[in-house]
């Protein structure tokens, strides 16, 4: 199973976020929006995994999310994936706040999954975000970027952790789903 460790803003930061955002999607029709039940703060992405090293990885995931306080955080702005928009595969929206307890919380739960056995991420480094659009093709999201940048969202409480299993679309099957497996509370 494809599994990632996430934080889920709650309903009222997607409210204001979905509001300021809705006037421009109509202008961008290139761009897949993602659906609101899949967006989310990507901590630790675990990749495909077993059952065996499942059993490993829960009891490490929650004594990493008992080490850490819950956590202040908005989200605030906009960017692109790579670079400043002008090639964009993705557009995603900045998280602000205890941006030094959310790495240590990614680390921890990165850790408790290579402790595991799952496969390292080969990603570069934490950056945390929420994936609001993405394209197949680069597009030039500058002129996008710039109307969202004024974004800045009421500051919202991380609480807990989700371990999440992405159910991905094939031939013939529903879209994208994201099934939470299991959840884990802060301090």
């Amino acid at each position: 199973m494809r599994l990632f460790v996430a934080l889920v803003p709650p309903p009222e930061a997607l409210d204001e976020l979905e509001e300021f955002i809705a006037p421009h999607k109509a202008e961008w029709p290139g761009l897949r929006w993602i659906r609101r039940e899949l967006i989310h703060v990507t901590l630790t992405f675990l990749g495909e995994i077993d059952d065996r090293t499942l059993e490993k990885l829960l009891p490490r995931l929650e004594r990493a999310a008992a080490r850490h306080d819950r956590l202040s955080l908005s989200l605030a702005g906009v960017g692109a994936f790579p670079g400043n928009g002008a090639h964009a595969r993705v557009v995603w929206a900045g998280i602000y706040g205890d941006r030094r307890g959310l790495a240590r919380l990614a680390a921890s739960t990165t850790a408790a999954g290579r402790r595991a056995g799952t496969p390292p991420d080969k990603h570069r480094g934490f950056r945390p975000h929420l994936t609001l659009a993405r394209s197949r093709n680069p597009v030039d999201v500058r002129p996008l970027l710039e109307p969202l940048s004024a974004f800045a969202g009421a500051p919202w409480t991380a609480a807990s952790v989700h371990l999440v299993r992405s159910h991905l679309p094939g031939k013939d099957q529903p879209p994208l789903a994201y099934e939470s497996l299991k959840t884990w509370t802060l301090r």
